[in-house]
């Protein structure tokens, strides 16, 4: 799949088929979030790939009930990790540039899935405490991203989207 086509073909999807996910293809979208910029390229983030249903009912849970989460094959959640960040780029970097990193990561991650014919969906609503106690994780990290992938059941039509000129602003406002 051509890049635009793949962003053109990603949808947000919340019913997946109990197909296990491929292990070359869960690995070549791990290895895309890797290859994702980061700030002073430090990737001040980690990636939890949980694939066991207690721990995926435990954040569905944390992502105030959305069910879904559980019933994908496998789960990704994007952790900020402020502490890699902060010598080099102060607080700044501790409460912000490591939440864009790994968020930058799981879009790499979202898209590579896409390319190989996998469905995915970004999930921000959830218990970030809740969350971050169903993974075990350091305290250090702050989970940011949930992401349920597996192969669609169906795949939604295309959502409307706002018009560019709406969106896009040119010079000094």
């Amino acid at each position: 799949m051509q890049f635009f086509e793949v962003v053109e073909t990603r949808r947000s999807v919340r019913a997946f088929t109990a197909t296990p996910i491929e292990r070359d293809k869960l690995e070549t979208i791990l290895a895309a979030a890797r290859l994702a910029p980061s700030a002073g390229d430090l990737k001040a983030y980690q990636i939890v790939v949980i694939d066991e249903i207690e721990a995926k009912t435990a954040l569905a849970a944390a992502a105030l009930g959305q069910h879904f989460v559980a019933e994908a094959p496998v789960v990704l959640v994007f952790c900020a990790s402020p502490e890699r960040i902060e010598s080099k780029y102060g607080r700044r970097g501790a409460s912000l540039y490591c939440v864009q990193d790994a968020t930058i990561a799981a879009s790499y991650a979202q898209l590579a899935a896409t390319a190989q014919g996998l469905a995915s969906c970004w999930v921000g609503a959830f218990d970030e405490a809740a969350a971050a106690a169903a993974l075990r994780t350091p305290q250090r990290l702050r989970p940011v991203a949930i992401m349920p992938i597996g192969y669609a059941t169906a795949v939604p039509d295309p959502p409307l989207r706002r018009a560019l000129g709406e969106l896009v602003h040119r010079g000094v406002w």
